[in-house]
């Protein structure tokens, strides 16, 4: 079978991730500024009927992993239908894997609903053990609802879920190990996230973010990582902890890009498709779509964005700006 999604460096396409959208129920400090950040107006949103048209051209064409991402995507109201109508979705790899970043406030409600509709995999982020820790770091005091979250989705049966960490120095990075730890006594796939500079208050310092590296040597203070080989397109090293089969894993973006195996795109919640998370120009899917596009215009607008992407996202050139967008708005 030859797949369609081919950009001009070989790499194949498999993986959408879809934000649907830019609100958020938390104010981490590495990601937004205290007051939130300007929102996109509801008009320009995609509807679910929208989202899932474009998803449909787009696993058609070869797409066969697809992940829901905000902002906050429990925040979406339709979230349980936007789930069943991805996961019927078929293309030339079958029907599409859903799986979904979240804060993890809401699973209690929805984790039940969410399996049923089709929702195969979670990554819930949390970065401190530390109640009150937690409150300075997203200023809210959630932190109960997140660990209720976590609770539901493990009795609802999934498995694995992850547990996405950022360290910030100074701040939480005295919890790496309890954060292991504490991840393999509950059940979960932790992984370390290097911070990014795509927050909304552009404070990002790359002499204060602390590397895979340092990660890295502060877990092996206390135990064995053996690298998992075969790690593929997947943004995360893994390693064994102590033998296994507990494992643990590092995303550095900043200081070991991985862009030479990357397979992703993304569909912003008001439609814009990003061939990168630190692209700075988008394609507009949303106003063709709107204007009556068919399936192949909306294909050739999507190869368009392909034909567009770089050998790598360029942090580490002299060159590099920051998206204008933040996270939130361009979905993880």
């Amino acid at each position: 079978m030859t797949h369609g999604l081919v950009d001009s460096f070989g790499r194949v396409h498999r993986d959408l991730r879809i934000s649907l959208t830019d609100k958020c129920n938390l104010r981490c400090t590495y990601c937004m500024p205290a007051d939130g950040v300007p929102l996109a107006p509801k008009p320009t949103l995609l509807t679910l009927e929208e989202m899932l048209t474009i998803a449909r051209v787009a696993v058609e064409a070869g797409i066969a992993e697809i992940r829901l991402t905000g902002g906050e995507p429990l925040l979406r109201p339709d979230i349980v239908a936007i789930v069943e109508g991805l996961a019927a979705l078929e293309g030339p790899e079958g029907h599409p894997e859903i799986s979904m970043t979240t804060n993890g406030i809401g699973l209690a409600r929805l984790a039940e609903p969410l399996r049923e509709a089709g929702l195969a995999r979670l990554n819930v982020s949390l970065d401190t053990l530390d109640p009150e820790r937690f409150k300075t770091m997203t200023r809210r005091g959630r932190f109960d609802d997140v660990m209720a979250g976590l609770d539901a989705a493990r009795a609802t049966g999934f498995e694995p879920i992850k547990v996405n960490t950022v360290l910030l120095r100074g701040e939480n990075d005295d919890e790496a190990n309890d954060l292991l730890e504490w991840a393999i006594r509950e059940g979960y796939e932790l992984r370390f996230i290097e911070q990014m500079p795509l927050d909304g208050g552009h404070i990002w310092s790359r002499t204060e973010m602390i590397t895979g590296a340092e990660i890295l040597d502060a877990l092996r203070a206390h135990h064995t990582l053996t690298e998992v080989p075969g790690r593929g397109a997947a943004p995360a090293e893994l390693f064994e902890v102590d033998g296994g089969p507990a494992r643990v894993g590092v995303v550095a973006s900043v200081t070991m890009p991985f862009c030479g195996a990357c397979d992703r795109l993304r569909l912003t919640s008001d439609g814009q498709l990003r061939s990168c998370l630190f692209s700075r120009t988008e394609t507009n899917l949303r106003d063709i779509l709107r204007s009556g596009a068919s399936d192949d215009d909306i294909t050739a607008k999507i190869h368009e964005c392909l034909a567009s992407k770089l050998p790598g996202h360029g942090i580490n050139e002299p060159g590099f700006l920051q998206p204008p967008r933040p996270m939130s708005a361009i979905g993880g």
